[in-house]
């Protein structure tokens, strides 16, 4: 049986007080940690940084309802991945194919940053999410703080693998590649550090893997 935090989970702090302000603050909310999002079949898992306050936070969908998420699903859209019309809501319908997204990070932290203790007190889901995954081949990065938590994740030194945008590693002890892109966030499409062509690249590059 795949291992998810309790809904109350308190292994962080920082995190958990948090939470109950956003509890107070928005009472609609999900405010808890979120949910993976795709079929554990899948070859290919996307891992992001952590929820978003007004997006996963929100919805308890990965990357749902913020602006990573409106780069992100229609690309997989684009490439054969997903199926549906993505509407920003857990219930729209929309569905991944051949694709799990998560984050390693579950819990929304303050400002988007979150520490080395909360990554690595978050570790074993992630750990447990690659484990239940029997088909996984492909682990794609968005970011350089997903990457390394991967790594940490399957055992791996950080300073083994290097984070660049469109890099790919060969992780020889799971027989799985890494590939590292820059985080869809706004900001980085804001200021041109990613563009929605890079990205598709990055897509592209990961459907001829398979």
């Amino acid at each position: 049986m795949l291992e998810c935090p309790i809904f109350e989970c308190n292994k962080c702090p920082r995190l958990f007080e948090f939470r109950k302000q956003n509890q107070q603050k928005f009472p609609t909310y999900h405010n808890g940690p979120v949910d993976s999002f795709g079929n554990l079949d899948a070859q290919i898992l996307v891992v992001g940084l952590a929820p978003g306050l007004n997006g996963a936070n929100k919805t308890n969908r990965p990357f749902t309802n913020d602006y990573a998420g409106d780069i992100l699903y229609p690309t997989l859209k684009k490439f054969g991945f997903a199926k549906g019309e993505y509407k920003k809501v857990k219930d729209d319908g929309f569905e991944l194919i051949n694709v799990r997204v998560t984050n390693s990070v579950r819990c929304v932290p303050p400002q988007n940053k979150v520490t080395a203790e909360e990554i690595s007190a978050c570790r074993g889901y992630l750990q447990a999410e690659m484990a239940a995954m029997p088909n996984l081949k492909i682990i794609l990065s968005l970011g350089a703080v997903s990457h390394g938590a991967v790594l940490q994740a399957l055992g791996y030194k950080k300073s083994a693998f290097k984070f660049a945008h469109g890099s790919t590693h060969f992780l020889h002890n799971h027989q799985i590649i890494l590939v590292d892109s820059y985080h869809t966030s706004r900001y980085n499409i804001n200021t041109g550090v990613l563009t929605i062509e890079m990205f598709e690249t990055i897509m592209s590059e990961i459907k001829n893997m398979l």
